[in-house]
């Protein structure tokens, strides 16, 4: 079974809710305003997740299918933010976001959720 990239998203999201992390859904795209008319919004690239970490750094979860692959925009961006020392990830699950974050030294060590009560997460 493939797991399906807004079901990994979403648990991205309510991961870092549950965290207490700063973050926001970032969207992009395009919005048709009239005949032959579009206004963009958002910048091509970015990330799925912004946020900001403990110490005022900036974060990027780029959220993946298990088999999804970077465009070269998205792999620019998150080039461009970590050449400018923001954590920029790309993850295909909520359990990929936790351990790059422990990692980094922005969560300690310990469960998260109560064993049989991630059901939630666990997509």
């Amino acid at each position: 079974m493939v797991i399906p990239e807004s079901h990994i998203l979403k648990g991205c999201l309510h991961y870092l809710e549950a965290r207490g992390i700063y973050h926001w859904r970032n969207n992009t795209g395009a919005v048709r305003i009239g005949p032959g008319r579009f206004m963009r919004f958002g910048k091509v690239g970015s990330s799925d997740i912004l946020g900001i970490l403990r110490g005022g750094r900036f974060l990027c979860v780029e959220c993946k299918a298990p088999n999804g692959r970077l465009s070269p925009e998205q792999k620019q961006f998150l080039d461009d933010i970590r050449g400018l020392g923001g954590l920029a990830l790309v993850v295909r699950s909520w359990q990929e976001l936790d351990r790059a974050l422990r990692e980094a030294g922005y969560i300690g060590d310990g469960p998260l959720f109560e064993e049989g009560k991630n059901a939630v997460y666990s997509v």
